[in-house]
């Protein structure tokens, strides 16, 4: 069959039906044309007589299983994007898959946006190739001539409202649209031919083209968007990918260049929104909780238990509350970037050490044991916001906590890993099934059960920890077993070690 890619297109190769169904009423929705195969082996054969760009395979099925299947898909050369359904064997599984050539890959069971947007991410980087193609048939000769070629691309091209820039493999400008330039505030009608640099005057967004366009990036992934700002309130974010040749050689970069000043905008609307109603919560709420603790102190034994038990848990509706506001203002100050305007060389033994005196109250009150092991080797300080960090350590150890019954045992443990900070929060409570560890870092996800269906929680604490993690070059790990306890690793570069490269 030729070799004739349509981005609409897509194979769902899986053996239980309501998965099939399913991922078709999804991607009809999405205006795909979508093909269905029950069996590897009748999955190949549709490949013969349908062009499907996307392939959604799973991976366990009865006779040829999908490791071979991928296989044989890769060696048709068709340029099909292959996303591989796990449920067995999860992350070893899709590693070898993307060994033999897999895309993507997706944990089942899978929710609908999941399956949307990889299946969208595949859809764009097909039509990007499938553009790139129709741009270099378009090609007279060379790049070069792309600017005064009178072609239907060309006339399409000069005529989005996305900026279009495309430069040769030494950075010169051989192609540029109206759209750019009004973006950029340059000249209208600037001609092409002089280096990047004299275009556009961002020296990050310079360099990044350049190494484009002299082929140091090659798989769409991996190349960064960069977002620039023009002037006071205006947003533009630049994605560029390489121009191939016929041999995949590298013939120079395409930039398109989109105005988001919109959505900045409204995120700044509503990280301002939601701290400000968070602000004016948190006092009213505050003085309601002291209300209530000071009523049930006065009228203790004066009122039936079950008045008691009412007040009781409105004390702790109210204490969650709070809670969830504190960690709103904490996302909140992460997104406007105040989480890491403080920095200090925090030692973070003596962090812990407050944290763990002022958890000492709610371990006494649930008959839990803690215990701090500080590695007698001198820990070098961790360049940080103190509160930043005190975030960190106090979700997880608070965590722990919650999630540990009465009677349990919590350790908290903090040593050198090479030039980096380590610090381990391990506990023998409820566990976490692992089917659930790809999602605790999810805003707003909580795990509930029958043993943790009335602990309260925002199922912010984890996320903000990640994003802190993160802000500052870190790495965050999840060890669990169900029923035997759950391990939280979080490794921070040092004074010592500048940067987190590699420690893992």
């Amino acid at each position: 069959m030729e070799n004739n890619l349509d981005a609409s297109k897509v194979l769902v190769i899986d053996d239980e039906q309501s998965l099939r169904d399913g991922a078709e009423r999804i991607l009809t929705r999405m205006d795909f044309l979508v093909e269905k195969a029950s069996r590897g082996d009748e999955g190949l054969e549709t490949l013969k007589t349908y062009p499907a760009s996307i392939v959604l395979l799973d991976m366990k099925m009865p006779g040829m299983d999908g490791m071979e299947v991928l296989k044989l898909i890769m060696e048709m050369n068709r340029g099909i994007l292959v996303i591989v359904i796990t449920g067995f064997a999860t992350v070893e599984t899709a590693i070898e898959a993307m060994k033999h050539g897999a895309y993507d890959f997706i944990p089942k069971p899978y929710e609908p946006d999941q399956l949307r947007i990889v299946v969208n991410r595949a859809r764009e980087r097909i039509q990007l190739k499938l553009d790139t193609e129709k741009l270099e048939k378009e090609r007279l000769r060379t790049l070069s001539d792309l600017h005064t070629e009178q072609s239907r691309v060309h006339t399409i091209i000069e005529s989005l409202p996305n900026g279009v820039l495309v430069t040769n493999t030494e950075g010169q400008v051989v192609l540029i649209n109206p759209a750019f330039c009004q973006h950029m505030g340059l000249e209208a009608g600037i001609e092409p031919g002089r280096q990047i640099e004299e275009y556009v005057s961002n020296e990050k967004f310079c360099e990044l083209v350049m190494d484009i366009s002299k082929g140091k990036y090659i798989d769409y992934d991996d190349i960064p968007s960069h977002e620039l700002g023009v002037s006071v309130g205006k947003y533009l974010i630049a994605r560029a990918r390489p121009v191939l040749g016929e041999k995949r050689e590298c013939l120079g970069a395409v930039v398109n260049l989109a105005d988001i000043s919109a959505m900045k905008a409204l995120d700044q609307l509503k990280s301002e929104f939601i701290a400000k109603v968070s602000h004016e919560l948190r006092s009213p709420l505050s003085t309601i909780h002291e209300q209530i603790a000071m009523v049930i102190k006065d009228i203790s034994g004066e009122i039936p238990e079950d008045d008691q038990h009412i007040l009781a848990r409105a004390q702790e509706k109210t204490m969650g509350l709070i809670t969830t506001i504190s960690d709103l203002l904490d996302l909140s100050r992460l997104e406007a970037g105040i989480g890491a305007r403080n920095p200090q060389n925090v030692q973070v033994e003596k962090l812990l050490k407050s944290i763990v005196d002022f958890m000492d109250a709610r371990i006494k009150a649930k008959n839990l044991t803690l215990t701090l092991e500080i590695s007698e080797d001198q820990l070098a300080p961790v360049l940080a916001d103190p509160m930043s960090l005190e975030s960190v350590y106090g979700n997880l150890i608070s965590n722990s906590i919650n999630y540990t019954p009465e009677g349990g045992e919590i350790k908290v443990t903090a040593d050198m890993s090479g030039n980096n900070l380590r610090v381990i929060v391990k506990d023998n409570g409820f566990g976490i099934d692992a089917k659930y560890t790809d999602k605790i870092f999810e805003r707003f996800y909580r795990v509930k059960n029958n043993k943790t269906r009335f602990i309260t929680g925002t199922g912010l604490g984890l996320p903000i920890v990640k994003e802190i993690v993160d802000s500052l070059d870190g790495f965050i790990d999840v060890d669990s077993e169900v029923n035997k306890g759950t391990s939280f690793t979080v490794i921070l570069p040092t004074e010592k070690s500048k940067s987190f490269k590699g420690i893992m």
